[in-house]
C-alpha cells in the first residue's frame, strides 16, 4: 500500500494546487491512500500583522473540511482519501487547539511544533532569530514543546520531529546532550501511544536529511513507536517526493508496517517499497 500522509494545498497561502489536484495526482502516481493535512489557522499571532501566507484563515477551516470530505466520497472508487489537519502545538493555547480538533470529524491529526512563542522556526524569512541565541537552549525549548504536545492527547501523529535542524543550526560539541533531549522526547511519544512520521521533505532543505534523522528513527523503532510517511508536499507535482527513499530507509531498519488512520483509529498496513512515481 502506497501512502502519503502529509500534504498542503493553496488554502494555506504558501502552497499551490487544489485539494482535487492533489487527489488526482495521487491517483496518477498510484497511491492507495492520500492524506490531506493542511495547516491549522493561526491562533496566537494576529494574521493581519504577522508574516503573510502562513496558514488558512479561520473562516476557511469549515470550507476545507467540507471540500475534503466531498472529494473523499467523489474519488472513493479510485483512492482512499484521509482528511487530516496539521495542528500546531502552542503552549498556553491548548483549549483553542482542542476546540478545533474536537469540532471536526478528522481522520487524523498531525502534531507539529513550528512556533517558539512568535518565532516560526521552519520559516526561511525568520532565520535571523537564530542570531545571538544559544543554539542548545533553542533545542531544549523546542524539544520541551514537542514533549508537551505528545502528552496532550490531541494528536495521532507527531510531525517532522527534528525540524529544528531545518536551516542547519546545530549545537556544536553537545551531541550527547542533544541525543538525551531526543530520547526524552521519543519516550514521551511512546508513552502517549501515538505514531510518528518520517517526513522526506528535509532532503530538499538546508539540513539535507529527512525529519527525523536516522539516529532518532532507529531509537523510535527500538521503542516500538508506529511510523507513517509523508512528503510534506506543497505542490501536487511534489506529491510523494522522496518517499521511495523514506520507505527504503524504513525497510532497511526492519520496519514492515506503516500507520494509517480513519476516524482517528490507527490501522497498520504493509510497507510497500515500489515507488509511486510514473
Amino acid at each position: 500500500m502506497l501512502i502519503d500522509y502529509h500534504t498542503h494545498h493553496a488554502r494555506c497561502g504558501h502552497a499551490v494546487g487544489t485539494l482535487e489536484e492533489y487527489i488526482q495526482r495521487g491517483i496518477e502516481i498510484g497511491l492507495s491512500q492520500i492524506g490531506v493535512s493542511d495547516h491549522m489557522p493561526l491562533l496566537h499571532v494576529n494574521p493581519q500583522t504577522y508574516y503573510p501566507e502562513m496558514a488558512m484563515p479561520m473562516e476557511e477551516l469549515p470550507r476545507y473540511v467540507e471540500e475534503a470530505f466531498e472529494l473523499k466520497q467523489k474519488y472513493a472508487s479510485s483512492i482512499s482519501v484521509r482528511v487530516g489537519l496539521e495542528a500546531d502545538y502552542i503552549e498556553g493555547w491548548e483549549n483553542e487547539i482542542a476546540k478545533i480538533i474536537n469540532d471536526y470529524p478528522w481522520d487524523y491529526v498531525i502534531g507539529s511544533v513550528h512556533f517558539l512563542e512568535e518565532w516560526d522556526v521552519s520559516d526561511f524569512r525568520q532565520v535571523h532569530h537564530w542570531e545571538g541565541r544559544d543554539v542548545f537552549e533553542v533545542y531544549q525549548t523546542y524539544y520541551d514543546a514537542v514533549q508537551k504536545a505528545a502528552r496532550t492527547g490531541f494528536y495521532d501523529i507527531m510531525g517532522h520531529l527534528d525540524v529544528i535542524k531545518r536551516f542547519n543550526y546545530k549545537p556544536e560539541g553537545r551531541q550527547q546532550e542533544v541525543a538525551e533531549l531526543e530520547q526524552k522526547t521519543l519516550t514521551a511519544i511512546a508513552e502517549a501511544g501515538i505514531a510518528m512520521e518520517l517526513n522526506a521533505s528535509g532532503l530538499t532543505k538546508p539540513c539535507a536529511e529527512m525529519f527525523p534523522c536516522d539516529r532518532i528513527l532507529k531509537a523510535a523503532i527500538e521503542l516500538g513507536i508506529p511510523l507513517t510517511v509523508g512528503s510534506d508536499a506543497h505542490d501536487p507535482k511534489k506529491l510523494s517526493e522522496n518517499l521511495d527513499i523514506a520507505r527504503s530507509t524504513l525497510c532497511k531498519l526492519g520496519v514492515r508496517e506503516l500507520a494509517t488512520f480513519e476516524q482517528r483509529q490507527r490501522v497498520m498496513v504493509p510497507l510497500q517499497l515500489k515507488s509511486g512515481h510514473k
